[in-house]
């Protein structure tokens, strides 16, 4: 099923707060802008997605996804991901589109290819993409786009499944492993810094940002 990716994307200097642990802390904005870039990247890839949307208020989003290719849709408000994904999943009923992905912003091994099969199986319905926690969720492929309003946050994999019986719909679990690991914690960091070693090709921005910082695993 072809689908429109909503990437919400919320102001740099408030992104990954939790990683105040971690040596990433003093760059946030600038590791959000990078893997802002890779995730793009890896919605480009994608044959069934033909349409990308930032929903965003941060000026330096809003170059980034012009330089990706992707349409912006403004956020003046910046309330939170939830919100951010709906002013997206509005715009896309508008336009009377069929399914919508909801991706992250800070998932930067993103995957294409990857996410292609999971928009092949869907059907009308909810698709909830764990993190790698197997808790949260970091990403909803909904079809029709309003089929139920999304609420990020802790332990959102049970509440998207709940919300979708409760509605009636269709529900699955959507095993995207490129999407799974998302940068909150400086654990989180350590493994992104283990698999960007292995093969930087993955997430290029990130690996060129994570470098020029000066950031490893310590």
């Amino acid at each position: 099923m072809r689908a429109t990716a909503i990437v919400p994307v919320k102001h740099f200097d408030r992104a990954k707060s939790r990683l105040s642990e971690s040596a990433a802390a003093a760059h946030r904005p600038e590791l959000a802008k990078a893997m802002l870039s890779d995730v793009l990247l890896g919605l480009r890839e994608s044959r069934l997605v033909n349409r990308i949307v930032v929903v965003t208020g941060e000026p330096e989003a809003r170059e980034v996804a012009e330089r990706g290719g992707a349409e912006l849709i403004d956020d003046p408000d910046d309330v939170g991901h939830s919100e951010a994904a709906m002013i997206g999943i509005a715009d896309a009923m508008a336009r009377g589109t069929e399914c919508v992905a909801l991706v992250p912003g800070d998932t930067p091994l993103l995957d294409g290819v990857e996410l292609d099969r999971e928009l092949d199986a869907q059907a009308p319905g909810v698709a909830v993409i764990p993190d790698h926690h197997g808790t949260g969720t970091n990403g909803l492929i909904l079809s029709p786009p309003d089929v139920i309003e999304p609420s990020f946050g802790p332990d959102s994999r049970a509440r998207h499944l709940e919300l979708a019986r409760a509605a009636g719909a269709r529900c699955r679990i959507a095993t995207v492993r490129s999407m799974a690991l998302d940068l909150d914690t400086g654990d989180d960091l350590r493994e992104l810094l283990a698999s960007l070693d292995f093969d930087p090709a993955r997430a290029p921005a990130t690996a060129a940002a994570l470098e020029e910082l000066g950031i490893d695993a310590t």
